[in-house]
């Protein structure tokens, strides 16, 4: 009887051992469930005028894609893409560090594709296009990740060697020239308009380094010490006035 029992219990160990170890091999070998994809016909360092294709995968089953937020790789302005083809209703917005497509919800369960067309790629290998993708419910999936064994890779679009002769164009200009101003006016810098004009940041960053504590607050405590002070005085007063009867 203990020898019929001792080989069941043998039997489902193995058994649940190798439950774990094929959930364990399943688990390692199914990839990200979405990411995004990027190509180009002109994939070349130094090519101009180059229209370059995202494809970002959807994984949700309820909400569809409302807008995604590209940093362009080094070497690319965000002043030097325009807006090719997109989702119907979808804008673009150049940012600081790349730009934005976003719009009206595509259809839950649908990929977003839309494409952009850049003044010149840089002399490179590859370019990583780092890609925020939201949802209609407000989430957002990071496509940031460089290294390509990684759960959140960012799409990466692989260059061919430049063509023989050819140089980096001349860069756009970061703002357009107003029609109205003087050919001999000094344009401000970056520096002086940060100091003239801070972000809300900045000033709340400059509020906590003077120690957090405003006008407004220093006069209130001044007058609290003004109200404990007379307090004492009146209580002095009127113990002198009693000893005195």
């Amino acid at each position: 009887m203990s020898r019929a029992i001792s080989k069941h219990n043998t039997a489902r160990r193995l058994t649940l051992a190798s439950a774990v170890t094929t959930a364990l091999v399943l688990l390692t070998a199914v990839p990200a469930a979405a990411h995004v994809e990027v190509e180009s016909d002109k994939a070349q360092a130094l090519a101009e005028n180059v229209e370059i294709s995202f494809d970002a995968e959807s994984e949700s089953a309820t909400e569809g894609i409302t807008e995604l937020r590209i940093v362009l790789p080094e070497g690319i302005s965000s002043t030097d893409v325009t807006y090719g083809d997109g989702p119907e209703g979808w804008k673009f917005t150049a940012n600081d560090d790349g730009y934005t497509v976003k719009g009206p919800a595509v259809k839950a369960g649908e990929n977003a594709l839309y494409s952009v067309v850049v003044k010149q790629l840089p002399d490179a290998k590859e370019l990583a296009f780092k890609t925020l993708q939201t949802y209609s419910d407000g989430h957002t999936d990071r496509w940031i990740e460089l290294d390509d064994s990684g759960d959140n890779p960012a799409p990466v679009l692989t260059l061919k060697a430049a063509a023989p002769g050819a140089k980096p164009v001349s860069p756009s200009p970061s703002e357009p020239e107003s029609p109205s101003a003087s050919p001999t006016a000094t344009p401000t810098s970056a520096a002086e308009e940060t100091t003239a004009s801070p972000s809300p940041q900045a000033a709340e960053t400059e509020k906590d380094d003077d120690g957090g504590i405003s006008a407004g607050a220093w006069t209130g405590i001044i007058a609290a010490i003004v109200v404990v002070a007379a307090g004492a005085v009146f209580l002095v007063r009127r113990r002198s006035s009693s000893q005195q009867q």
